[in-house]
């Protein structure tokens, strides 16, 4: 089935409230507009969990990102604390390049959490505890550390919340006891949904459907949705995101436009700023086909055949005007006319793209590809070989690199089976295939990486289906299906609150 029959088939189907004012007059004691009794002025997140050899002193790291509200000034204290396995021998240790972090203004600071290890360390499952303070606000954030094991040991019976996107209803779900369980209050009608994109807040939530683009207010606490109104009027919207800023909306549209919405901390269109929409090189967009790189560097826009990926360079703060900036490269298919770019991803560390394409690859089996090239500036090399990765399906329609950026997933369209994910390991010149593919329903349209880094997930439109995997405790990356669930309405894209 071709993207362009899919979007042919869709056409045819405030501000925040003021809670307590608590006045800090000595240097470093937390936010001026910190709630009483210990707001939220803060979040804690952090960059994945650690898989380490004893006494190994690479690869023990795990990046801790503090990221103010809008209004936060003042000083954040980090400490770490570990939790070992009964009867420990020379237990690991913990540590913070920086256990003091100061705020005058809504930029996130970093600080790397290392775990030290010695050759005689137990192996086994330790937790660190990295504590965030400010005043009276307290926010934690805990690394799971395996230390000569896999990092299955540190998988959770419970997840973060996700969402589902189906042409009718956008819906959020967590996972509890390998049940696929559904948030109360998070369910909305969607007349011909589209595209789902969420903040990196982990605040908002944007519906692209036949009503244009529509923002879900999410509640951190209950996970429940709030609709608000139409942001933008695009009743074509094809794919959406939201930049690493969270100052912008990307529209890729079935118009021929990419367009930049400027949006405020409330998540509505910011009419103070203009709204930029520079033209696409075609009017086939392809649904969830877009991405911005997590530097907010680049944005990429996969418009099928015989386009390929059209690329843009991106700004969150221009002097002036837009923030959208052509780099004068245009990927087509790869060697022969007739290939089709269905789905793009950047890596975490903004050093690679992913383009999945199919059609016309030579003697690549089945036909689809997964192509990658290495990022500097604005320029694109693509990796040296003879020919891309062939990832087990004619039509590689959702990609997943993992947070860490050690690994990368692939969901393709048919071949032997309904669909399938195949996994690789990443290094900056090449990806080398992880263990075995693992079925999906037919046509996987999307996948996600829950908060916790417990679960991969996958969405099949035609299958009606849901698939959960977590990661298998001898095979490094490899993934073992968890459980499916039939039960859904043909979902089509999914998202997952952010680490």
């Amino acid at each position: 089935m071709s993207m362009g029959g899919w979007a042919r088939r869709k056409l045819v189907l405030a501000a925040s409230v003021l809670v307590g004012v608590s006045v800090c007059i000595l240097a470093g004691c937390g936010d001026f507009w910190q709630a009483p009794g210990g707001g939220t002025s803060f979040t804690l997140t952090n960059s994945g969990n650690i898989t380490v050899s004893p006494g190994a002193t690479t690869g023990n790291t795990s990046t801790i990102t503090v990221t103010p509200s809008s209004s936060f000034t003042g000083t954040v204290t980090l400490a770490c604390a570990v939790t070992s396995p009964t009867a420990a021998v020379s237990a690991t240790t913990c540590g913070l390049s920086s256990d003091s972090l100061s705020f005058t203004s809504a930029t996130a600071q970093t600080s790397t959490l290392t775990a030290t290890t010695t050759a005689t360390t137990t192996a086994g499952i330790y937790q660190l505890t990295v504590t965030g303070t400010s005043g009276s606000a307290t926010e934690t954030t805990t690394v799971c550390v395996a230390v000569g094991t896999s990092s299955s040991g540190c998988t959770s019976s419970t997840s973060g919340n996700f969402y589902i996107l189906s042409k009718t209803s956008i819906a959020g779900y967590s996972i509890s006891s390998s049940t696929l369980t559904a948030i109360s209050g998070s369910s909305s009608s969607v007349d011909g949904a589209i595209a789902v994109a969420i903040s990196p807040s982990g605040k908002f939530l944007y519906v692209a459907s036949l009503n244009g683009i529509t923002l879900y207010t999410i509640n951190t606490s209950t996970g429940a949705l709030t609709q608000g109104s139409a942001v933008f009027p695009d009743t074509v919207a094809q794919a959406i995101a939201v930049d690493p800023s969270g100052r912008w909306l990307l529209d890729a549209s079935d118009t021929g436009t990419l367009n930049a919405i400027p949006i405020t901390s409330s998540g509505t269109e910011d009419t103070s700023r203009s709204v930029q929409s520079p033209p696409l090189a075609s009017t086939s967009v392809e649904p969830g086909g877009i991405a911005v790189s997590p530097n907010g560097a680049l944005v990429a826009v996969a418009q099928g055949s015989p386009t390929g990926t059209q690329i843009f360079s991106f700004t969150s703060s221009p002097a002036s005007g837009g923030p959208l900036g052509t780099v004068p490269s245009t990927f087509g298919p790869y060697n022969k006319s007739g290939g089709a770019a269905y789905s793009v991803a950047f890596d975490p560390q903004s050093r690679l793209l992913y383009i999945g394409e199919t059609d016309d690859f030579n003697s690549v089996t089945n036909g689809g590809a997964l192509r990658v090239f290495n990022i500097s500036g604005n320029t694109l090399t693509e990796f040296t070989y003879s020919q891309p990765y062939a990832p087990a399906g004619t039509g590689p329609h959702a990609i997943l690199p993992t947070p860490d950026g050690k690994y990368v997933y692939v969901a393709s369209w048919g071949s032997a089976a309904p669909g399938a994910i195949a996994g690789y390991s990443v290094t900056t010149s090449a990806l080398t295939a992880v263990g075995t593919t693992v079925p999906t329903g037919t046509e996987p349209y999307g996948l996600a990486e829950d908060s916790t880094g417990s679960y991969v997930l996958a969405v099949s439109s035609t299958g009606t289906t849901f698939d959960a995997y977590t990661f298998d405790a001898t095979t490094a990356g490899q993934l073992d299906s968890s459980f499916t669930d039939s039960s859904l309405s043909a979902p089509i894209a999914i998202v997952a609150l952010p680490k």
